[in-house]
């Protein structure tokens, strides 16, 4: 293609030389009869993605063939995923680890630890009843002389002892109740959020070992076989979606006004549909396959500039490399 519009250029220039007028020079660029001042000549472009492991590893499975479609969110290909699948176990069960750590701090001791509690609790306030009448009595009998002051001073220290271990309990009890401390909490909420990143990032590693589809595509090319070793960012497919088609045609420097982005222009190509536009997306600002000419007034017409537009809503397949004919541009702006 490039060669024969390479041709086609120096014929032009060849052809100005002489005084042939923009009709003969359209002719010889092989823009067609009808009108060929408003005729280009172009291909269809295809874009491609190009879709690679991150890591290196042995290609264990590649369903699609070249030439096949794909949808989007169907599996291109996959290397040994065997140790990535292991850390995503890993990571699943750390995460689940963690959780059950921070679930405990929450919700306090276990109920049948509290029954041990509030058991030794009930045995304490009987006790401390039994010492408190004791010493009533004691206090009694102290009073008309019929018990000693030490016997007395022995059931005070038993009421105070007692006490005091009751309120130990009541307080062991209550914050049996209570989940654990803020700090303890904060720690382990901050190990569960850790444990959950990493799961994601296991999680992440072993899809980019087994990528899926993008969006509805060809099977443009495919560059290893199962059981091939494959480097870390070398491709193993490239797709061509179907959105990124375009149309890549020339034209002469007069008539690069009409050639505005948002433009939209009417193509054909070898048994296509007739009511084919596109919107012309990029226009260069440089002359393509062009001699070497002396910009002056004469010499100007022999630029020709490369457009690229964008096919617009069109179920028809568009093979890249397929020639088009740009047949003119639209008198209205589509939206």
């Amino acid at each position: 293609m490039r060669l024969a519009l390479l041709i086609g250029s120096v014929a032009v220039a060849g052809a100005a030389a002489v005084g042939i007028g923009p009709r003969e020079r359209a002719l010889l660029l092989g823009f067609g009869p009808g009108d060929p001042a408003h005729q280009y000549l172009g291909y269809i472009e295809g874009e491609t993605t190009l879709v690679a492991p991150p890591v290196a590893g042995r290609l264990v499975a590649r369903p699609p063939r070249r030439g096949d479609r794909v949808a989007k969110g169907e599996k291109l290909f996959a290397i040994d995923t065997v140790q990535a699948e292991a850390e995503v176990a890993r990571a699943t069960a750390a995460l689940a680890e963690a959780q059950a750590r921070h679930d405990n701090l929450l919700t306090g001791k276990r109920s049948e630890e509290q029954e041990v509690v509030r058991a030794q609790r009930q045995e304490v306030e009987a006790s401390l009843a039994m010492a408190e009448a004791d010493l009533k009595r004691q206090e009694d009998l102290l009073q008309r002389n019929f018990t000693s002051r030490q016997a007395y001073d022995q059931a005070e220290s038993q009421v105070s002892r007692l006490r005091a271990r009751l309120a130990a309990l009541v307080a062991k009890e209550h914050a049996g109740d209570l989940g654990a401390r803020s700090a303890e909490i904060d720690a382990a909420a901050a190990l569960v959020d850790q444990g959950r990143a990493n799961l994601a990032r296991a999680q992440d590693r072993l899809a980019e070992l087994a990528p899926v589809a993008p969006e509805d595509a060809l099977i443009e090319n495919t560059f290893f076989n199962v059981g091939e070793w494959v480097g870390a960012g070398s491709p193993v497919v490239s797709l061509l979606p179907d959105f990124r088609v375009k149309l890549r045609f020339f034209v002469p420097e007069e008539d690069m006004a009409k050639a505005q982005p948002g433009e939209h222009v009417r193509f054909t190509c070898d048994r296509c549909p007739t009511d084919l536009t596109a919107k012309i997306t990029y226009r260069s600002t440089r002359a393509e396959y062009a001699p070497p000419v002396i910009y002056s007034q004469t010499a100007r017409t022999q630029l020709v500039f490369m457009i690229e537009a964008r096919p617009v809503a069109t179920r028809y397949s568009l093979p890249p490399g397929l020639p088009v004919t740009v047949e003119g541009f639209a008198l209205d702006r589509k939206p």
